[in-house]
Formats: structure tokens, C-alpha cells, sequence
């Protein structure tokens, strides 16, 4: 196979570099994984053409925050979601969580994992906490089976609940492990998977799931073993647990991680939308990351993040889905407008919100800095060739085509686009996975959608 191509004559190639250079009437050349030159008429000795005319091409979209075993728990109004608060939620949908099996942590990685290639997204960080009697400890073996079948880059959260519903958790039995089964098997995880260098398709990252919900125990542990092991840590935090954590331990959540060491540059957090302004500077003098994950916030209707003052103190933000059960897509340029117009609204009142370009860049250049991957994130050369390709020639898009940087979030581009590319391999191209039965594949993931959760609760999945 050819190790060397060239996307011919782009109509625009947005780079998200750091003059933010758009090229117009350009191409990328690729020598194996890595793009070796951008610009126009590039020699293409050697190369396999990839034909972008009238193509923008943009930087693949990174996603910092999911729960892909939550795929087939969707669409249930049953159990909804935007009606209930979020521990009320934890208690009613744990007790479906508990009878996921292997096979169903597979295939619903897959949809999720399919869905995000579809909407341009190259590379996923999915938080992965359910670990039943059904699943054993496969859980993040078996996602990685499916992001190889598909050729998506892929962090794995390898998270966990310690802490039994009778000193306070939402835990049902079934999902409980111990601090050390949990330790021992991310220490299992990093030896088989973990690769920190360049290119790397695979990642580990230790992410007990949420502070109340495990023993304090479990967080301190997870902090050495993530040091000592030089790989990432991640959790939930102020999504609605802050007075929980105050009658629990007499402190906010924040500073709890902040004293045990649970934060750092290593270290990146999910939702915050309870943080408090004097918080924002905790974050940023710790250099602690923030996953923003619009969907939920918009159907629980929570707290919209005041994205400009967070940047202003100095954080870092990046985008994700969040799971399936709380958003129902796995879409994250669909994420990427739902923030802009969230920002919009909410920005604007108080003298300024993110344009969509800069929207653009949390989900690229702030997700790779996010994961700790200077490899991801921009078009520039020495950097991988993750991209996805959105055809101007769309009806759809005429009118708007004048700047294609900030044309997706707030033009509403939202469908399915024309390729995505990863480490310099097309992984999706009009409409089809090279090489996969789409078909095949969906029928096989209804089927075990029924096998591992209809059959159980035909009142639920009504």
C-alpha cells in the first residue's frame, strides 16, 4: 500500500495553526502518517491522489468526554432525563447499567465510535465505568477491538465505582469493584495498550468515575499509579455534587481534588458547571483541563458554562458528547454548534461570546492539548494527518462559503461528512466505512441491543 498521498487542489484548508492560516486552492501531501507539506501545486511524485476539489478540509474534531456503553440506553422517555435531577436520573438508569454484558459494551462502542467518524471526529476519549458481573473486566478490551475495526484513534477511561449506596452512593452492587481490582486492572490496561509515542492509536488514561460515588481511597490511589505510570487522570466534577461533597467532607469538590492532588496538568475534568469564578483561577494555576459537554447541560437544564471568563483566568476547554443517555448522539460537530449557539446566547449578555472559529479550535487544537497530544489538533506539517473533508459544492451551503472557518458551527453543518482521515488513512469516505458492512454491523448491534437490555425491561423500552 502507498505510504505517500496527496489531497489535490482543496478549495480551502482550514488549519487551526497558530496564525490561523486558511489556505485556499491548496493541498496536503502525506508521507506515511504525518503530513510533510501544505500548499499549492505540491510535487506528487509518488503519491496516491485524493481528489479535493471544491472540498474544505478541516482539522479532525477531538472528543474529551463520553460514555459509549450508554449507546443503547437512548431515546427512552421512559426514564427521561431533562425531567429528573441528576443523582434522581443515577438512581433509576444504574439498575439497566447493571445488566450490560461484553458483547453490549462492544457493539454500543461501535455505534458511538461510527457515529463520531461520521461527523468528522479522528480521535475519542470515551469514560468508561461500567464493570459488571455480565461484562467481568473486558469492558475497555472489547472497545478497543471496536476502534481497530474502524480505525479511530482512542483514549480509554478506565473508571470505576467503589463506594456502596449504603455510606451514599448511586452504585447498585453489580457495578461495585474494590480500589485494588480497579488499580490492578489499569495497571493490566496501560501494560497491554498504553503507547505515548507519536501517532499512537491507543491511550489509557486512570478515571475513577466521580468523587461520590467512590472512597476517597480509590482517588488518592488513582493519582500515584497515573504518575508513576506517566499516563492521564479524569473525572466528573461539578456537575450537582458540590452539596454532597460539603456535608460529606466540609469542602467543595474542587478543593477536595485539589488536596488529594487531583489535579495538574495530567489531569482533566467533565462538566463544571458548578464551578465558581474563584475556581476558574484554581483551574488555571493548576493547569487542569475542562471537558464542556453542551448537550446534557441544555436537557438538564443546568448552568451554561461562562466560557470567555474561564479562558480570560487562563483555562484550558475542550468539547465532548458526553454519554449517549444524556445527549442521544454521538455527534460531536452536532456538540460543536450546540455550544457556539449556547455561548451565543449566554456570551453575549455579558459583552462578548466565542466566535465559531474559536468553537472550532476548543474541539481541535484544546482537545489535543486536553489528551496531551502535540502530534493532534492542526494542519501543520510533522503533525498527523486527522482530518475530515465538508463539499462546498452543497447546495445546502451556498451564500456561506466566503469563510469556511467559521462556517460549521454557526452555518449549522451538522451531517455527515464527505471523508475523515486518520494517521493519513481514509476511514470513511462518501458514505461507506472502506471495507465494513454498515448493515451487517447495525443489524448485529440491534440484535444484542435486545438480547442485553430490551429483553430485561420491556417496561422501560416500551
Amino acid at each position: 500500500m502507498n505510504q505517500k498521498k496527496l489531497i489535490r487542489n482543496a478549495r480551502a484548508i482550514v488549519s487551526c495553526d497558530g496564525q490561523d492560516t486558511v489556505y485556499t486552492d491548496a493541498d496536503i501531501r502525506i508521507d506515511g502518517y504525518a503530513i510533510d507539506a501544505i500548499g499549492k501545486d505540491l510535487d506528487a511524485s509518488g503519491c496516491t491522489i485524493i481528489d479535493a476539489k471544491g472540498m474544505f478540509v478541516y482539522p479532525g474534531l477531538i472528543n474529551t468526554h463520553h460514555h459509549f456503553f450508554q449507546t443503547f440506553v437512548r431515546n427512552l422517555l421512559t426514564i427521561d432525563y431533562p425531567n429528573l435531577l441528576v443523582v434522581d436520573w443515577l438512581d433509576k438508569i444504574y439498575p439497566i447499567f447493571s445488566e450490560i454484558d461484553s458483547d453490549a459494551i462492544y457493539y454500543s462502542s461501535l455505534v458511538a465510535m461510527a457515529d463520531l467518524l461520521k461527523h468528522g471526529c479522528t480521535t475519542a476519549f470515551d469514560h468508561q465505568y461500567c464493570y459488571t458481573k455480565k461484562t467481568g473486566k473486558s469492558p475497555v478490551d472489547r472497545q478497543f477491538e471496536a476502534a481497530s475495526l474502524l480505525g479511530i484513534r482512542y483514549h480509554a477511561g478506565r473508571g470505576c465505582n467503589t463506594l456502596p449506596k449504603s455510606e451514599g452512593s448511586t452504585i447498585p452492587l453489580a457495578m461495585l469493584e474494590t480500589t485494588d481490582e480497579f488499580l490492578l486492572d489499569c495497571e493490566r490496561l496501560i501494560s497491554r495498550y498504553h503507547d505515548p509515542s507519536p501517532n499512537s492509536m491507543a491511550q489509557i488514561v486512570v478515571a475513577p468515575c466521580q468523587p461520590i460515588n467512590s472512597y476517597e481511597e480509590t482517588f488518592v490511589e488513582s493519582v500515584k499509579l497515573a504518575r508513576s505510570k506517566g499516563v492521564r487522570l479524569h473525572t466528573h466534577l461539578g456537575e450537582g455534587e458540590n452539596p454532597i461533597m460539603l456535608e460529606r467532607y466540609g469542602k467543595r469538590t474542587l478543593q477536595w481534588a485539589e488536596e488529594i492532588g487531583f489535579v495538574g496538568e495530567d489531569v482533566w475534568l467533565a462538566h463544571g458547571w458548578e464551578l465558581q469564578k474563584d475556581e476558574y483561577e484554581v483551574m488555571a494555576r493548576t493547569k487542569t483541563g475542562l471537558s464542556h459537554c453542551p448537550a446534557p447541560a441544555v436537557l438538564g437544564g443546568f448552568p451554561i458554562l461562562d466560557i470567555p471568563a474561564m479562558q480570560k483566568a487562563g483555562m484550558n476547554i475542550s468539547l465532548g458528547c458526553d454519554g449517549s443517555s444524556t445527549n442521544d448522539s454521538s455527534n460531536l460537530l452536532d456538540s460543536l454548534r450546540m455550544a457556539y449557539l449556547m455561548q451565543s446566547y449566554h456570551s453575549k449578555q455579558r459583552g462578548g461570546a466565542p466566535s465559531s472559529y474559536e468553537m472550532l479550535k476548543i474541539a481541535t487544537v484544546n482537545g489535543a492539548k486536553t489528551l496531551g497530544r502535540d502530534d493532534l489538533g492542526s494542519l501543520q506539517v510533522g503533525k498527523a494527518a486527522d482530518l475530515f473533508f465538508i463539499d462546498s459544492n452543497a447546495l445546502e451551503l451556498a451564500g456561506m462559503l466566503h469563510d469556511p472557518a467559521n462556517m460549521l458551527a454557526r452555518g449549522g453543518v451538522t451531517g455527515a461528512v464527505n471523508l475523515t482521515m486518520v494517521g493519513g488513512k481514509v476511514v470513511y469516505e462518501d458514505g461507506h466505512f472502506p471495507g465494513l458492512a454498515e448493515e451487517v454491523l447495525a443489524k448485529e448491534a440491534e440484535a444484542c441491543c435486545s438480547k442485553s437490555l430490551r429483553n430485561f425491561f420491556p417496561e422501560i423500552f416500551a
